[in-house]
């Protein structure tokens, strides 16, 4: 069909897109590689995957002739008021969160780890879009904050014995506090000068951890760390001495799925929690300080 959208290339590209979806997607919905003996076979459901790698292939097909209905349909098309842009877009939010709700009751165990792990990682995507998007600074050692923090609460449970949602806003002041120290230093640091102590400063935090065998466990770690609980009830098979199990409150048959889908929804609610803090900052005069500072400080001062 020369001449057409659905030439060769087309074909080519569609297909090549498909399969990248397909690489991309197979470790996040689940699909594992398993050994048995001498054999190795993958285990998982394949549709979720297959559904994903067709709706690439047709978009990616069809692209041309959707960009020119898109483009016919914006010149008839009647503007939407402010107002009812925003309600869309509420409306539109409302459905997602509702179907990150639901998606991990319907999914794999193994593709809920991921996505939790996910959602940590859009917790600090978010927090270095601070200090890299909007205020212009080149850190390289943002992730020793998250090593503070993580560590903070290992060793407030293993020395002190508090759980989780003690930790949790204690953790928070602790690597605020590292980052108020780092910050006073460098404040005169711009550019690859910033780049180069932050990175020093990681590497620090990160051989301070490795190297206090006593403290920190070295390399191994500090293990035996206890899940966080819903209002003091322990997603566990045994119960603790003081707490109450979820199945066993609600007369259920136990399952290792439900501390797995308890960690994920936790850590959608940090996600959410974290960008709408975010969206508020970004709107307050301290936002528009660092957008300023980003293009260009001479001026802003």
């Amino acid at each position: 069909m020369r001449g057409g959208f659905m030439t060769r290339e087309r074909l080519q590209e569609a297909g090549l897109a498909a399969l990248l979806m397909a690489l991309l997607t197979l470790p996040v919905l689940g699909i594992q590689i398993v050994r048995e003996g001498a054999t190795i076979h993958l285990e998982g459901d394949w549709w979720p995957m297959v559904i994903a790698m067709a709706a690439v292939f047709v978009v990616r097909l069809f692209q041309d002739p959707l960009s020119l209905a898109g483009r016919q349909l914006n010149k008839v098309r009647v503007l939407p008021k402010p107002q009812q842009v925003a309600r869309y877009r509420y409306w539109l939010l409302g459905i997602l969160i509702l179907l990150a709700i639901v998606w991990p009751f319907t999914a794999s165990r193994g593709a809920v780890d991921i996505a939790t792990l996910v959602l940590i990682y859009v917790m600090l995507g978010l927090g270095l879009n601070i200090v890299v998007g909007f205020a212009g600074l080149l850190d390289l050692g943002y992730v020793a904050f998250y090593a503070v923090g993580a560590y903070g609460y290992a060793l407030l449970n293993a020395y002190l014995g508090l759980g989780f949602w003690t930790s949790l806003p204690l953790c928070v002041l602790l690597a605020a506090a590292t980052g108020c120290l780092l910050g006073f230093p460098v404040l005169r640091l711009r550019g690859d000068y910033l780049a180069i102590v932050t990175l020093g400063f990681g590497e620090i935090i990160r051989l301070l951890l490795n190297n206090l065998d006593e403290l920190t466990g070295g390399p191994d770690g500090i293990g035996g760390i206890p899940e966080p609980t819903l209002f003091g009830i322990e997603f566990s098979r045994r119960l603790s001495e003081g707490w109450t199990t979820f199945h066993e409150l609600f007369g259920i048959r136990y399952s290792g799925e439900q501390g797995v889908i308890f960690l994920y929804l936790l850590g959608l609610a940090l996600a959410l929690v974290t960008l709408f803090v975010i969206n508020r900052l970004i709107r307050m005069p301290v936002g528009r300080a660092w957008e300023a500072l980003r293009e260009d400080e001479i001026a802003c001062r």
